[in-house]
Order: C-alpha cells, then structure tokens, then sequence
C-alpha cells in the first residue's frame, strides 16, 4: 500500500490535500470484528510510511499506532455499525495524523499556518479519505472474511 499510495494515490490530489491509502486499510483492518493483528499492522504500517515520508519518523509511527488504536475502540463503541466504525475512525484518523505532522513540524522549525494548513490540505485530505472509505472497507471486508472465515458450529 504504501508503494501504491507514493506512485499512484499521491497524484490524486484536493488543492493540497491527498488520499493516505495505507490509512485507510489500516482503519478498515482494525474495524474488522475478526482480525486479531490490527497492532502488528499498524506497526508495520508506521514503519514503512516513515521511511518514504518526509515527515519525522517518530510522528509518523506514533500516528499509526494511534490511529490503530482509534479503530479498535471505534469498533467497540459501533460494534454493531462496521461502516459507521469505519467512517468516523477514517475522519478522526485523518484528523489526528494531520494535527501530529502539523505539531512534527513546527518542532522541527518549519513554520505552518494552522488555517492555511486546514483549509487547503486538511479538510481536502479528510474529504477524499472519506469519499474512498466505503469502497476500501468493502475490499478490506471481503479480504478478512477470506483470511478469517467465519466458524460454523454443527
């Protein structure tokens, strides 16, 4: 995902904003009732977006794992809404990641106005995250009922 979100996702762009493919599967991963691994991706995850990104490694990784964290306990208070578990942790993912590399960067020294920063990249980001949630959650869906069928008792 990662490779697809650096060569493909990135040049779909809002203004300034763009879709983060590995967040979202990230998100639809955790908000899966079966899937027991939600950790180990979203560390994994954090690891491989923070060496093809320029935002500081640790931001990164703590982002992901926040996130995943989000979508856990999304899926715990819509346990019986997936999809209303999948957009709100997208939005609030979405949110969260870019308010952690805002605050990465300015303690880096580089200089962001915070309503320039919502405005054109931000809000655009979390509208086209949003516009590709259901078709990613239904991919990811369909992949976790593959990986991890249901049991049937006789």
């Amino acid at each position: 995902m990662v490779i697809v979100q650096s060569a493909i996702m990135s040049q779909v762009r809002l203004l300034y904003g763009s879709v983060d493919m590995v967040l979202l599967v990230l998100v639809a991963w955790a908000v899966q009732e079966r899937v027991k691994t939600a950790w180990h991706w979203g560390i994994v995850a954090g690891f491989f977006v923070s060496l093809a990104s320029a935002v500081p490694p640790l931001a990164v990784f703590l982002t992901y794992l926040l996130v995943t964290g989000g979508a856990i306990l999304f899926r715990r208070v819509f346990w019986a809404r997936p999809l209303l578990a999948m957009i709100v942790a997208t939005l609030s993912a979405t949110l969260l990641s870019h308010s952690v590399t805002v605050v990465a960067l300015r303690l880096t020294g580089t200089s962001i106005p915070i309503l320039q920063a919502i405005n054109i990249i931000t809000l655009p980001s979390a509208l086209l995250n949003l516009l590709l949630a259901v078709p990613i959650y239904a991919f990811v869906t369909d992949l976790a009922n593959w990986l991890h069928p249901q049991e049937i008792e006789i």
